[in-house]
């Protein structure tokens, strides 16, 4: 049995804006990407509204900072034979930081944490693959479209950052707005059917990653 870790925000947890609400658990891109795989892969979902790559938010109930929370998250699910990180929408925000060039350099410490991480056992490295989100849209929702100041052309420099950082660091990559739009709703996230076409054009990647 092949384990596969999803480590991300608002996008891997599924939060749907028309609602808001959350999306149903089939249409998940993790889930769906599980359907895809089969029985021979555990894929395993961990996503949290939010979750920046390495970034503080102290407007949150929650520890939103992925960095410090990722080494908890591999010791409880251990053994892993794939790490898929899509992160750094939520590093987009203004009172987050709102650089491009930042959020590479989060997903640069996630990839040394999950290499780096002692499991106190004799477990292989994960392999890392590592997503870019979807691009911010234009939204009339002014809440949120100022929150991503600037996002929408920030957010395109996401791909080709982390790009250049996989092929640094020797790891997987994907652009998940190859095949993902989000929605006008709120200009961040997803609709049932493009959260959807991420777990399928996810699954032939990891099938080559793990060698199915």
């Amino acid at each position: 049995m092949k384990t596969v870790l999803c480590y991300g925000d608002s996008l891997t947890w599924g939060y749907d804006a028309a609602g808001p609400d959350r999306h149903a658990f089939e249409d998940r891109w993790p889930n769906v990407l599980q359907a895809e795989l089969g029985g021979g892969v555990h894929v395993i979902a961990e996503g949290l509204n939010g979750r920046t790559t390495a970034f503080d938010d102290h407007f949150a109930s929650v520890d939103r900072n992925g960095v410090r929370l990722l080494p908890t998250i591999l010791g409880t699910h251990a053994p892993l034979d794939l790490v898929i990180i899509m992160l750094g929408a939520n590093d987009m925000k203004s009172w987050i930081h709102g650089s491009p060039l930042a959020a590479r350099h989060g997903m640069a410490r996630l990839v040394s944490i999950v290499r780096a991480y002692d499991h106190g056992m004799d477990y292989p490295e994960p392999q890392v693959l590592l997503v870019s989100p979807p691009l911010v849209s234009q939204t009339e929702n002014a809440d949120v479209a100022e929150a991503f100041s600037g996002g929408v052309d920030a957010s395109r420099r996401l791909a080709p950052l982390y790009a250049a950082l996989a092929d640094e660091v020797g790891c997987g990559f994907f652009d998940a707005g190859s095949v993902a739009v989000t929605t006008s709703i709120d200009g961040v996230h997803l609709d049932a059917e493009n959260t959807r076409n991420i777990g399928r054009a996810l699954a032939p990647i990891v099938r080559v990653m793990l060698e199915l």
